[in-house]
C-alpha cells in the first residue's frame, strides 16, 4: 500500500468544510457574474442560457476528477504535487510554473472589474472610447487594489477564511436578489407588454455561439474557482471528506446562480437595446450592465447595491486567488521547482514572499491585458490547459496504483476522465488562435529558458531531466497550437470550419492520453514519488 501525502508541516490546519466551500464559491462568484451575461448575450443571444449549462457540465467533469485527486494529495498547492506523481520532476516543475501563470492573472482581472464598474461614476479609470481599456489612473488603481489583496493574505488562514465566509454570504445573496428582481420586474415590464427580446434578431446568433461564448464571455472563467479548496488542502483537518464536498458543492451552487442571472438579464433587456443586433447589444451604462439594467427598470436601490457589490465580488475573488496562487508557489518551493525562499512563512504561518510575488507579477500582467475581456481569454486558456493534466493523472493512477486507498472514488472514471480531457482541449481551441499563440509562445520560451539553465548552467544530464516522460507534451501543446491555427476561431486561418475542428480536437486529445500513459513513470516509481511527496516539508 502506497503512503499518500497527509500533511504539509508549518501551515495551520484551521480550514473547515464551510470555509473551504465558501473559499471556492467566492473564487467563482467574482467579476464573471458582473460581465458574463452581457458578453454571452452578444455572442449567443438567447442561447446564452445554454452556454452556462454546457459550461457547468464541462467544469463539473473536470472538478469530479480533481475531487478524487485532491483527497489523495491533501496539501497546500496540491495541483503541483499531482503533476510530479505520474511523470516525475520535469513535468512537476513545468506544471508548477504554468499553474502560477494561470493564478497570477486572476487578481489582476478582478481589479480591472472593480475599476471598470467604478468608471461609470468616476470616469477616470478607462480610456475614452477605449473598449474598456485602462487609463494610467486605472492602472495605478488596479496596482493598489492588488496590494490590498496581498496585505489581507498575510493574515492567518483561519482569520482570512472567516473574513471570506462573511463576504461570501453577501456574494451569494446579491446575485440571487439581482436575478429574482430582474426576472420579476423584467417579466412584468417587457414580457407582459410584448416587448421581450427572445425573438429579436434571430439571424444574429447561431448554435455555434453556445460554445464560442464559453471562453470569450468568461463563462468557463466564472467556474474555475473550484480549485481554491484543493489549494488549501494542506490547511484542513479532514481533507479526504471536506475537499470533494467543497469542490462539487461550490460548482453546483455557482451553476444555479449563473443560470438565474442570465435569465434575469435576458428578461430585463428591451428590444431597443438589441436594435443593432445581438453582437452590438448596448445601453446606457453598459460598462456596468446589471446596474444599468436595474436603473432602467426603476430599481435604483438595486443599482446602488450592485455598484457596492462591484467592489465586494471581484475583491473577494481576487483575495482568494492570491491565497491559492501563493500556495502554488509554496509547493513549487517545497518540491525544488523554484527558489526555497518561496516557502518562507511569516508569524501567521503564511508564505510571505510567495504572496509578494503574486502582487508584483499580477501588476505586470496588467500591461499586455489592460481590459477585462482581453485578460479573461488568456486566463481561461492557460487555466483549462493546466486542468487538463488532472484527468490524465487520474487515469494513470487508476491503472498503475489500483489498490491505493481513495476516500472519494469517481464512478465511471474511465468515461468521465477522457471526456473531461477532451472538453478541456475544446475550451482551449474555442479560445482562439491569437490568444493560444501568446500562451504557447510564453510556455515555449519559459521552458527553453529552464531547460537551458538545467543543462548549461547546472550541468545536469538529459537523463536526469526526464525528457522521455514529458515528450508527450510536445504533441499535446504543438497539436493544439496547429489545430487552433487551422481553425476558424479567434484569428485562425479558417482551413477547418467549426465542427470538423471540434472533431479533430477530440480525436487528437484521445491520442494524447495514449501518449501520456506510455510516457508515465513505472508503477514502482509512481509509488516512490508519492512517498517522496509525503515526506516533503
Amino acid at each position: 500500500m502506497v503512503v499518500v501525502p497527509q500533511k504539509s508541516s508549518g501551515l495551520r490546519r484551521d480550514a473547515r468544510i464551510i470555509g473551504l466551500l465558501f473559499a471556492s464559491t467566492t473564487s467563482m462568484i467574482g467579476s464573471g457574474w458582473l460581465f458574463g451575461a452581457f458578453h454571452a448575450s452578444r455572442i449567443a443571444g438567447p442561447l446564452s442560457l445554454w452556454s452556462w449549462i454546457v459550461g457547468a457540465v464541462i467544469v463539473m467533469f473536470i472538478a469530479l476528477c480533481f475531487a478524487e485527486l485532491a483527497a489523495l494529495f491533501p496539501r497546500a498547492g496540491a495541483l503541483v504535487h499531482m503533476s510530479h506523481a505520474t511523470h516525475g520532476d520535469a513535468l512537476g516543475r513545468l506544471w508548477g510554473w504554468m499553474l502560477f501563470l494561470a493564478y497570477v492573472a486572476v487578481p489582476a482581472v478582478e481589479a480591472e472589474a472593480v475599476v471598470t464598474y467604478a468608471n461609470n461614476y468616476l470616469p477616470y479609470f478607462l480610456q475614452p472610447q477605449g473598449a474598456g481599456v485602462l487609463s494610467v489612473t486605472g492602472f495605478v488603481a488596479c496596482a493598489v487594489l492588488l496590494g490590498v489583496f496581498a496585505a489581507l493574505n498575510l493574515m492567518a488562514v483561519r482569520k482570512l477564511l472567516g473574513v471570506n465566509s462573511t463576504v461570501t454570504w453577501w456574494k451569494i445573496a446579491v446575485p440571487l436578489v439581482t436575478a429574482a428582481a430582474l426576472i420579476v420586474v423584467g417579466t412584468h415590464v417587457h414580457w407582459s407588454a410584448g416587448t421581450s427580446v427572445w425573438n429579436v434578431d434571430p439571424s444574429g446568433y447561431s448554435f455555434d455561439g453556445i460554445f464560442l461564448a464559453l471562453p470569450a464571455a468568461g463563462i468557463v472563467f466564472s467556474f474555475l474557482g473550484f480549485r481554491t479548496a484543493i489549494d488549501l488542502g494542506g490547511e484542513t483537518r479532514n481533507p479526504e471528506r471536506t475537499i470533494p464536498l467543497a469542490v462539487i458543492g461550490s460548482v453546483l451552487l455557482a451553476t444555479v446562480v449563473y443560470i438565474l442571472l442570465q435569465l434575469g438579464y435576458l428578461l430585463a433587456l428591451h428590444p431597443a437595446d438589441v436594435a443593432k443586433g445581438w453582437a452590438h447589444v448596448a445601453f446606457s451604462g453598459d460598462a456596468g450592465p446589471f446596474a444599468a439594467l436595474a436603473a432602467s427598470l426603476g430599481m435604483g436601490w438595486l443599482a446602488t447595491i450592485l455598484y457596492i457589490d462591484a467592489y465586494v465580488s471581484p475583491g473577494g475573488t481576487g483575495l482568494m486567488y492570491v491565497t491559492g496562487g501563493s500556495r502554488i508557489l509554496f509547493a513549487v518551493g517545497e518540491l525544488g521547482a523554484g527558489p526555497r525562499w518561496l516557502t518562507r512563512l511569516n508569524n501567521a504561518q503564511v508564505p510571505l514572499l510567495s504572496v509578494l510575488v503574486m502582487w508584483v507579477v499580477g501588476v505586470l500582467f496588467l500591461l499586455p491585458f489592460p481590459a477585462w475581456q482581453k485578460m479573461v481569454n488568456y486566463i481561461t486558456s492557460v487555466t483549462v490547459l493546466t486542468f487538463g493534466l488532472g484527468p490524465v493523472v487520474l487515469l494513470i493512477l487508476r491503472e498503475n496504483q489500483p489498490d491505493l486507498k481513495r476516500a472519494f472514488k469517481l464512478p465511471a472514471a474511465g468515461i468521465i476522465a477522457p471526456l473531461a480531457f477532451v472538453a478541456s482541449n475544446w475550451i482551449v481551441y474555442w479560445t482562439g488562435y491569437q490568444t493560444n499563440s501568446f500562451l504557447f509562445i510564453l510556455i515555449a520560451v519559459g521552458f527553453a529558458l529552464y531547460a537551458g539553465w538545467y543543462h548549461l548552467v547546472a550541468g545536469r544530464s538529459a537523463g536526469e531531466f526526464g525528457w522521455k516522460h514529458i515528450s508527450w507534451l510536445l504533441a499535446w501543446f504543438g497539436g493544439m497550437w496547429i489545430l487552433s491555427a487551422l481553425g476558424d476561431v479567434g484569428g485562425g486561418y479558417g482551413v477547418l470550419s467549426f465542427w470538423p475542428g471540434v472533431i479533430l480536437v477530440a480525436i487528437w486529445s484521445l491520442f494524447v492520453i495514449w501518449l501520456a500513459k506510455r510516457a508515465a513513470l513505472p508503477a514502482e516509481r509512481i509509488a516512490q514519488e508519492m512517498v517522496r511527496i509525503a515526506s516533503t516539508l
